[in-house]
């Protein structure tokens, strides 16, 4: 389904927007729980994904935002399924060679986004999974110059996710957070120390612990989004 073109009015809640299209104000849903706020100003051209589902209260999803002349892919939970296909696709060094792939792993509280693994037969001809690697994926659109950085508010459920992979660490597991900068402009990333120290202090002291930091961007266009397959690199010093 084709995209449709929309002018930004203003944002009343954070589920939802309100866009001019075709000199209408409509109803659209905005699937990011983030303020963007530096991207979601009135009269930014915005792009729009129709609805199909009759009994859906908003016609529209607002997928992307123009941005100093750059498509910004705002849709968050679409980040996880950039990530899983490239990781399948082998498009991730620091992640290949794995030959199990799992949408979302439940650790005690938590819900991971990734669970890697790899297959193994034993003796009596039983498969087990090895080496597993859970990954959390962080969508990233707030580019401040150059720099992208995460978060755009403060997240507990963010700082939550990051004490889960420190635990797993401290098992003896693999453990990664993933930051997938979903702005054009983002050439390096760094934490928002400013928005929210505690989510940055916990970033550092899962680094220090061993999880590993990876970052990498996304091309993005109204034909569709890839992951450009080369590492970013990340500094994760407060300014």
């Amino acid at each position: 389904m084709d995209y449709v073109k929309g002018i930004f009015k203003k944002r009343p809640n954070r589920f939802i927007a309100e866009v001019e299209v075709d000199g209408n104000i409509e109803i659209a849903h905005v699937p990011n729980t983030g303020r963007c706020k530096e991207l979601l100003v009135e009269d930014t051209t915005v792009w729009l994904k129709p609805s199909d589902n009759p009994n859906r209260k908003t016609k529209f999803s607002l997928h992307f935002v123009e941005n100093r002349g750059h498509l910004v892919s705002i849709y968050s939970q679409e980040a996880n399924s950039i990530v899983y296909d490239a990781i399948v696709n082998d498009q991730i060094k620091e992640l290949s060679g794995y030959d199990y792939h799992q949408r979302e792993k439940t650790i005690d509280n938590s819900r991971i986004d990734i669970y890697l693994a790899n297959e193994v037969d034993d003796c009596c001809g039983e498969t087990f999974l090895e080496d597993p690697c859970f990954v959390e994926v962080k969508g990233v659109t707030l580019v401040v110059g150059k720099e992208a950085r995460f978060p755009d508010a403060p997240t507990e459920r963010g700082t939550k996710h990051l004490k889960e992979l420190i635990k797993l660490k401290k098992e003896g597991f693999r453990a990664a957070v993933f930051f997938l900068v979903q702005h054009p402009l983002g050439e390096s990333f760094r934490p928002n120390w400013e928005n929210d120290p505690l989510f940055s202090q916990t970033l550092n002291e899962a680094h220090e612990s061993g999880v590993e930091i990876l970052v990498y961007k996304c091309d993005n266009s109204l034909e569709g989004i890839r992951l450009i397959p080369q590492p970013m690199d990340f500094d994760l010093s407060q300014l």
